[in-house]
């Protein structure tokens, strides 16, 4: 009988317009029958879903589906009990426990079956905007979250969720009152499952205003500084994570609400005492809870370095001091009660983010002797001085027993201010002898190889070099002080086995880092140039271009280029020989043909380049435009030719009083008729023209592949050679475009065809 009264409901409860008359009747009259009988309904076994066949989870989808979601609209009937009920309903999907008897012929239908229907039923989103009818109703409330927090873990959910405002409505109400603490714990639980199921970028922008970040402040303040149980610190570092991850949005006004100067006092009072009434008397402890809080803080204080507004903050928090206070060598601990691992752990941290903030804050980087501080730590690091690294960390990878990862954050943080290029700081290194010291520790790492932790070793060593180049880079004197040892660590990486390039370990960052050392250290300082080419430096450059790595040609035929300056260099080129008696201009030639190859450039039987202009897929007017922008490029040419040629009229009148006259005419003759010839080219004879008008231009057009266009007109240009400066007057050329010109008028081309 329980039975068929409980279908006869469930009927009604299917059909949705009944459904929905009786909710609006016991919404508007606050009809207290018929608020027990959806009581009674819903209370019965909590909608045990019973089903004869298999079939009938897929038969009857749509009508499970839409009674669900119609428990979400039975939340607007004002009565506790009835909302409470249904929330204990859903939450039994997920908590399901085994029917207390059994049905001959019916089975329950599985929880995961009822998951989804709620998700197809889109339950989630009635049951968020039900938040905002229980202001004052705590217990209703927390029923609400804790069915939210389900709900949250369906990635289907949380995109419904969010479109529903789930993430703000959620946090705005974070401080609400609430004795039991259930509140913010279900309410961070949600946020967070939000920000990993959903669209991260659309729930941050939900979080990113005013009133969100003014709650996310008060419930950090308040955790930070009177949560002492486990619960509350975890609690509060989910919090700053959450922070963190808005923190992300440049958007987001989080100085405007005072998080920002909040967050900065907490990273820092442990090192930098603070009179501020907020940290007064608090300490932290070793647990791992606070260990991760410090942490977190640190990375918060990265993020929000990329606001610049902030650094205002940054310099009054003394936040580079407070850093600083971890870049020295260990020792013993005498108030702060990190173990020697979480001390490790935190150094490595800091100078990572000192390589963040500190290029922001130069100023307060050299009041607090920066530059002498890492250099002192890193001559620790080199030293022999005992140390068991634990390297159990992210930053502390690979140095594990070692100090490696100490150098490699020192270096980091070095490369970080040197490529600043401010004179004040590279000078004050370069003062304090880091070429020498950087030099010294390259030849050191060198000399005792480290096969197991090479790929820290391969970055260490690069950016040594980055260094020495950014130092060196325009500075004579310097290079001189790089010398004969600089380019003995040179060209002991050039000699590198070629096929470790290909083991991923970095010895091709290695490489590149080593050649733009050769541009910025050696190049220009004929000492040093002198060296490299008595140590056979140039042969090793050719061994590498022989290499045939297009990542690496441009850069070393640039070197190239640059050493042919020097005299001596044409004598080791014409040496040098590579495989099977290859040479220098073979070389060259072969990767002139592989250029061309990739470039897809074709040429006749004869030799002759015949596509530079054959281009498909171009309308008439494109080829107009090709045209106008192939002339354009004979005019700057031109105009170059003219500029050099003043320039170089005192020599040539020297020359004409020489023995060289007749010589210097006849080239100078050969080069004009150059010029010419580039100007007017043959066409074919079999190429089909038709007229074509673009916007006051008359011209002939091709209807194959090579245009035929007039070109540019004498009065114009007037010649080859005109004087630049009235060239300049016709048509002026600013920012390497054509402008135009009222004052100059259009004038339609004579229609016959002059070949280009």
């Amino acid at each position: 009988m329980r039975r068929r009264m409980f279908s006869s409901l469930w009927t009604l409860i299917v059909s949705s317009n009944s459904s929905k008359r009786l909710i609006k009747m016991a919404w508007k009259k606050n009809n207290l029958n018929l608020s027990r009988n959806w009581y009674s309904v819903i209370r019965m076994d909590f909608l045990p879903f019973l089903k004869k066949k298999v079939s009938d989870e897929i038969t009857y989808a749509e009508d499970t589906a839409n009674s669900i979601a119609l428990l979400g609209d039975l939340m607007k009937i004002p009565s506790s009990e009835l909302r409470i009920q249904i929330c204990k309903c859903i939450v039994d999907f997920y908590h399901a426990e085994p029917p207390k008897k059994h049905i001959p012929g019916y089975q329950q239908a599985s929880s995961s079956y009822k998951i989804q229907m709620a998700e197809v039923g889109g339950l989630a989103k009635t049951m968020v905007q039900s938040m905002t009818l229980l202001e004052n109703q705590l217990v209703e409330k927390l029923w609400v979250l804790k069915v939210l927090q389900h709900l949250s873990t369906s990635e289907v959910n949380c995109t419904i969720m969010m479109k529903a405002q789930a993430a703000s409505g959620i946090c705005t109400h974070l401080n609400d009152p609430d004795p039991s603490g259930q509140l913010l714990f279900r309410s961070s639980e949600i946020l967070w499952n939000l920000l990993e199921k959903s669209s991260k970028e659309e729930v941050i922008q939900q979080l990113s205003n005013l009133e969100c970040l003014l709650a996310l402040k008060e419930v950090f303040k308040n955790l930070f500084m009177r949560g002492f149980s486990h619960y509350d610190r975890q609690l509060r570092n989910d919090i700053l994570v959450i922070t963190t991850i808005i923190a992300q949005n440049p958007e987001a006004p989080m100085i405007e609400c005072g998080f920002t100067k909040d967050l900065i006092l907490f990273a820092t009072f442990n090192e930098v005492k603070s009179q501020n009434l907020l940290v007064k008397g608090l300490k932290l402890s070793n647990s791992y809870e606070d260990f991760e809080l410090k942490k977190l803080l640190f990375n918060v204080i990265v993020i929000l370095c990329k606001d610049l507004p902030t650094v205002q903050l940054l310099i009054d928090g003394k936040v580079i001091l407070a850093l600083f206070t971890y870049v020295k060598k260990p020792e013993k601990q005498k108030i702060i009660d990190w173990s020697a691992a979480q001390h490790e752990e935190l150094q490595l941290h800091a100078i990572a983010t000192l390589s963040s903030v500190a290029p922001l804050l130069i100023e307060e980087y050299m009041s607090c002797q920066g530059n002498a501080r890492v250099l002192a730590f890193l001559e620790w690091c080199e030293s022999e001085d005992p140390f068991f690294s634990h390297g159990n960390s992210f930053h502390g990878t690979g140095g594990r027993g070692n100090k490696f990862a100490q150098m490699r954050y020192s270096l980091r943080l070095l490369r970080a201010m040197v490529y600043l290029e401010d004179e004040t700081v590279n000078k004050d290194l370069c003062e304090k002898g880091t070429i020498q010291q950087m030099i010294g520790i390259f030849k050191n790492i060198i000399s005792k190889p480290n096969e197991k932790e090479e790929a820290i070793v391969l970055e260490i060593q690069s950016d040594i070099l980055l260094i020495l180049s950014g130092l060196c880079e325009n500075h004579i004197q310097r290079k001189e002080i790089f010398g004969t040892e600089g380019v003995d660590i040179v060209l002991h990486v050039m000699k590198t086995d070629p096929r470790k390039l290909q083991s991923g370990l970095g010895y091709n960052v290695l490489l590149f880092s080593t050649l733009d050392s050769i541009w910025c250290c050696i190049l220009g300082c004929y000492p040093s140039e002198d060296y490299f080419l008595e140590k056979e430096g140039i042969f090793l450059l050719l061994d590498l271009l022989a290499l045939n790595q297009k990542k690496f040609c441009n850069l070393i035929l640039g070197i190239m280029v640059e050493f042919c300056d020097n005299p001596k260099t044409a004598a080791h080129v014409n040496a040098w020989q590579g495989k099977k008696d290859q040479t220098a201009a073979s070389l060259l030639i072969k990767l002139w043909r592989k250029e061309e190859k990739e470039l897809g450039v074709k040429r006749d039987k004869n030799g002759k380049i015949i596509d530079f202009e054959n281009l498909p897929g171009l309308s008439a007017e494109d080829f107009v435009t090709l045209c106008i922008i192939h002339r354009y490029l004979d005019f700057k040419i031109q105009a170059t030719h003219k500029q050099r040629e003043l320039a170089n009229k005192s020599w040539e009148d020297f020359l004409a009083r020489t023995s060289n006259a007749k010589t210097l005419k006849k080239a100078k003759r050969l080069q004009e008729k150059a010029i010419e010839a580039s100007r007017y080219h043959k066409r074919p004879q079999n190429a089909i023209f038709h007229q074509t008008h673009i916007k006051g231009l008359n011209t002939m057009v091709p209807s194959g592949g090579v245009v035929t266009v007039e070109s540019t007109p004498a009065r114009l240009v007037g010649g080859p050679l005109v004087d630049t400066d009235i060239a300049l007057k016709k048509l002026p050329i600013r920012g390497g475009a054509l402008q135009r010109v009222k004052a100059v008028k259009i004038v339609d081309a004579p229609k016959k065809s002059i070949p280009t």
